[in-house]
This record gives C-alpha cells, structure tokens and sequence, in this order.
C-alpha cells in the first residue's frame, strides 16, 4: 500500500510544483504525507459530497484538479462550503491534494494535451510558452557519463519537444596543477521545476566535479500556457462547434460570429484562458477554444478569429481521466475512482 507521499511525488514529477502560477495553491492541503492510502477519489473540486464519497469508498485521499483554499483561513467554524469540507476531511482523516496549475502548464500528459487528444489535434505545441529552461554542463570521467546521464534522465532533465533523453557529450582536457586530464564535457537542458531534482542527482552522482548553469533566452517547449495545433482535415466552422460541443459534452457553446472560412488551426486553454487571445491570434489559430469570456473579451475576436466559449467544467472534466491513467501507471493495484459526484456548479436549462 503506497503511501500519500509516495502518490504525489508521483504527481508532481509529471506537473511539478514549482511550475504553478504565483496565485496558485496546489499541493497537499489537508492530511499526513506519511499516511498509507487507502485508495483515492479524484475529482475536479474537493467538495462535501466528494469527501462523503470518499468515506463512503474507503478511500483517504482525494485528488483534485482546483484547490479548495485558494487564500489564507483566519478561522475555521464550517461557516461555508470550503470550511465545512475541510473539517469533515480533517475529522475523517481524508487528505485533500490538489493539482491545478502545475499541471495545466505541462505540455506532457497536462490538462490542455487531454483536451487536444480529445478534438484529435496533430502537431500540437504550448501556445504560450515561458522562459523556463537552463543548461547544466559538467566535467565528468568517461566512467562517470552514462550514470550521471541516466540519473539526470530521471531526474526531469534532457526533454526536448518530441522525445525526451537528450544529452551532448564531447571529450575533451581539462588542465589543473597536476597537468592534463581527460574528461567529458556532458550538458543537459532542464527546465527550472527541475532544479530541486537535478541538483540532488548531482550531489549523488557528481560530488565536487566542475560545472556551469546557464540561464537560457529559450522559451521552454515543455512549460507554458495554452495548446495550439491542427485538425487532421479541415472543417467548416459550424461543423466544428457542434463537434466541440458533442466531444466536450457542453451544454452550450457560446461563440462569435462564423467568418466563413474553414477551421484548421486549434487553439485552446482548459479553464479560464481569454488572456490567451493574443497569442491565438498572433499564431493565426482559426478557433480559440477556453471558458469564463466576458461580455466584452468577445468584441476582441475582432474578425480575427472565432472565439468558441464552453464551460469551465466542461472544458477541464476529462482531467480526473487524465489523472487515473498518470497514478494507475505507477501504482497498478491502488484503488482509483473517477468521482460520482457532479460539481458544476453551472445548470443549463
């Protein structure tokens, strides 16, 4: 029986911590990291029927997408929702985890990939990438190389858009008082999630040897905001929102006005994404797909492109799918279930 930690450490070396958004609190919000799990009911909002649910299965661990407490607590005497499924997790001893952010900004196995792989989107890419990406070189014996390489592999570092495990070795002489040496040269890029696990690697692997970090002007292909790719066929754009509104189980898709041209290129945010337009636009994507648009973030289409607005709910409901695939590949046996419970909040008439 695996312990909590042993679950999140899971999680988090997908969609590490590090790599949520300053207003962001993922992470474990109520339990005992070194509680045995029991099983987990995983949801997108921590609610008190979720944790009822989770009582009801046995289950000490509920995983889910948005964070009950996004701000501190002054106090805590059931006087709302989040009070009140705090202190029934906490008296049943049922840990809350949450994994929001982190795991939207990962383009690997990450909210926005589930919701492509939903709509079938080819050549798919981070919409907004961030400036996330170092350079680790380090002078090593040959004997050393492929250690050290294979724990950085691990570790997070050498993924590249396309594949992962890449690397640059080259021999060359290192000079020191007792003269010439022979050492590889090994660099590895790593994004800055990383660091925490790079540099106990090389505290392991690579005591004392020499070696140099560099900040690079890059954007990180692994780290950012948004998807964008492309349909395998063209379609017309009112075949595609009916497309995006049967495949996202929307109740309705609030849009802009068709432009008469076909829909090719897709972008998307699962969540609230409108401050992605620009970048939608700018990458000249036919469809911006996202949730919670105002009224006048409408008008900023401005011909440019179709803004096609579900629900937040809807937009990100296939996480928990995402989430039982990413622990059931490390934890096989551990009990997993997709909640019953609907938390939108949202009706549709």
């Amino acid at each position: 029986m695996p312990t909590i930690q042993a679950i999140t450490s899971h999680l988090e070396s997908i969609a590490p911590l590090s790599y949520q958004e300053s207003y962001d609190n993922a992470g474990l919000i109520t339990g005992d990291v070194n509680t045995a799990a029991t099983g987990a009911v995983l949801c997108l909002d921590a609610t008190e029927a979720v944790i009822d649910e989770a009582i009801a299965k046995g289950c000490n661990l509920v995983v889910a997408h948005h964070p009950i407490v996004f701000r501190g607590l002054k106090k805590l005497n059931g006087k709302n929702y989040v009070e009140r499924t705090l202190i029934k997790a906490i008296k049943n001893d049922v840990a809350i985890y949450a994994i929001h952010t982190n795991l939207d900004n990962v383009y690997y196995r990450g909210v926005n990939a589930k919701i492509a792989e939903m709509l079938g989107l080819k050549n798919t890419r981070i919409l907004a990438p961030k400036k996330e990406l170092k350079k680790l070189a380090v002078l090593v014996p040959e004997i050393e190389v492929a250690p050290l390489r294979a724990a950085l592999f691990e570790a997070g570092a050498g993924r590249v858009k396309g594949g992962s495990d890449a690397s640059f070795a080259a021999l060359g002489a290192a000079t020191s008082a007792e003269g010439l040496h022979a050492l590889f040269k090994l660099e590895v890029l790593y994004s800055s999630g990383n660091e925490g696990a790079v540099w106990r690697v090389m505290d392991s692997f690579a005591p004392g040897a020499p070696f140099e970090v560099s900040a690079l002007e890059n954007h990180s292909l692994e780290i950012g905001s948004g998807f964008i790719g492309e349909l395998p066929r063209a379609l017309a754009e009112e075949a595609f929102l009916a497309q995006l509104k049967k495949t996202m189980k929307a109740g309705v898709v609030r849009h802009t006005k068709p432009l008469g041209k076909p829909v090719k290129t897709v972008a998307l945010c699962g969540g609230a994404g409108s401050f992605l337009l620009p970048q939608a636009i700018a990458q000249k994507a036919d469809v911006f797909i996202s949730s919670d648009f105002k009224y006048h973030e409408f008008f900023d289409a401005d011909g440019k492109i179709v803004i096609a607005g579900i629900g937040h709910y809807e937009s990100e409901q296939f996480t928990i799918e995402l989430l039982q695939d990413i622990i059931a590949e490390k934890f096989p046996t551990f009990a997993l279930h997709l909640t019953k419970v609907n938390t939108n909040p949202v009706y549709y008439l």
